[in-house]
């Protein structure tokens, strides 16, 4: 038998235990540990393992310079970090042990900064989630209370797995959106670039022909519609794009106002086509944060808040926020949502049978599936429609200028022939 030196976590009460265990090997010391109602943090051999420490004295561990380094690391490093950090703790590995591993095979060198950064604070007596906390830019509220209700009930392995699973499916939703917004945005930047090149270098060109050939002869109408914009274009390109620069500028500003941006978020959720998206997008999210959370221990109240600042939709947020009032004062949750006019009504009635029978988190987690397969369809019926009216609108813009052009080369070569 082998005598091994841990670090635990009592699951019931949270306190950190050390201490020595004998065992065949260490995948029998941990089984031992979990029989306890222990969650081991790190396990060495006998004699390797640091003696015990008053936790209350060991200062936070943060890395020298990881100020500067957090803005360039992004969700998908912490999506992959938290997916093979869930494999490695559910297969039965010891957390610092885990973190060593991910930290070694981590390319990004400010990543792997970050997780050597977590493992050396496990070893100086600290928790898991007193090291995601003091990275606030990497890991939010909700990824540091989930941990922390993990490590209080024992159930760090199932946490991780959940959120896990939460990332992985908020990634993909973000891309798709991303991508739906992003494409007709580059096809109008291209076509207003070719329109634009159109006007200021090859249309004088033409205009400068008409003169010397027509000699004052008049113009179609249309040609000299475009020979206008032109001129206009050429003479205030400057004020144009310095217009443009401003008025970028004083939106962007306008909108870190609270007012402004609540009156932007209820706007936006009334428009034709994005309006429904945008809250199925928000819905979705807000479900699948909530019902992450509930299933991982986070008390409901403190679940509902993070639960509105995920869903990214200030007017959803605010409506939440009437819920989470309500709930404080007894109610349930399905009355204030459907009372607040802003969710559709099947999502009250789900989250109504969900807590008649006690499955709340597992029917939050069928509305969330539900609403990013609507999402997904809504995607691609909108850039299914959006692709072949820009190209048409293109078309017709690039082709209108095109004709004003040979509009008066015709009436040249009808002049030269005669």
């Amino acid at each position: 038998m082998n005598r091994y030196c841990y670090v635990a976590i009592d699951g019931p009460t949270g306190r950190r235990h050390r201490g020595e265990i004998t065992g065949a090997d260490e995948a029998a010391a941990i089984a031992a540990l979990r029989v306890r109602g222990l969650f081991p943090v790190s396990l060495a051999p006998g004699g390797e393992a640091a003696g015990p420490a008053p936790v209350d004295a060991i200062p936070a561990f943060s890395p020298p310079g990881l100020a500067r380094w957090r803005r360039r690391v992004g969700a998908r490093e912490v999506t992959i970090f938290t997916r093979q950090l869930a494999a490695l703790v559910t297969a039965g590995m010891p957390l610092v042990r885990g973190l060593d591993l991910l930290a070694r095979q981590e390319r990004h060198p400010r990543w792997r900064a970050v997780i050597e950064g977590l493992a050396d604070g496990i070893r100086a007596g600290g928790t898991l989630s007193d090291g995601l906390a003091r990275h606030p830019r990497l890991f939010d509220r909700m990824f540091v209370g989930l941990v922390r209700a993990g490590e209080t009930g024992g159930t760090l392995e199932l946490v991780l797995e959940r959120l896990a699973r939460h990332r992985e499916k908020a990634v993909r939703t973000k891309a798709r959106l991303q991508a739906a917004t992003a494409y007709p945005l580059v096809i109008m930047a291209v076509a207003t670039a070719i329109v634009a090149a159109l006007l200021v270098f090859v249309v004088p060109r033409f205009e400068a022909i008409f003169s010397g050939v027509l000699k004052g002869a008049p113009l179609p109408v249309l040609t000299r519609a475009v020979l206008g914009g032109s001129r206009w274009l050429g003479r205030h390109w400057l004020a144009l794009g310095g217009s443009a620069v401003t008025l970028a500028a004083a939106l962007r500003w306008l909108g870190r106002t609270e007012t402004v941006a609540r009156s932007v978020a209820r706007w936006s959720l009334r428009l034709p086509l994005a309006g429904p998206l945008l809250l199925k997008a928000a819905t979705a999210r807000f479900a699948r944060t909530l019902g992450t959370m509930l299933a991982g221990g986070v008390p409901i109240l403190d679940a509902l808040q993070l639960a509105g600042d995920a869903c990214g939709q200030r007017a959803v947020t605010a409506a939440i926020e009437g819920v989470r009032r309500r709930v404080r004062e007894g109610e349930g949750m399905a009355r204030p949502l459907a009372a607040t006019g802003v969710f559709p009504p099947v999502v009250a009635g789900m989250i109504e049978v969900g807590e008649e029978t006690g499955t709340l988190p597992a029917m939050l987690a069928r509305l969330a599936d539900l609403y990013d397969d609507e999402v997904d369809n809504a995607v691609t019926a909108l850039t299914s429609l959006l692709e072949p009216a820009m190209i048409v609108a293109m078309a017709l813009v690039v082709g209108a200028i095109v004709i004003a052009l040979f509009l008066p080369i015709v009436r040249i070569v009808q002049l030269l022939g005669g």
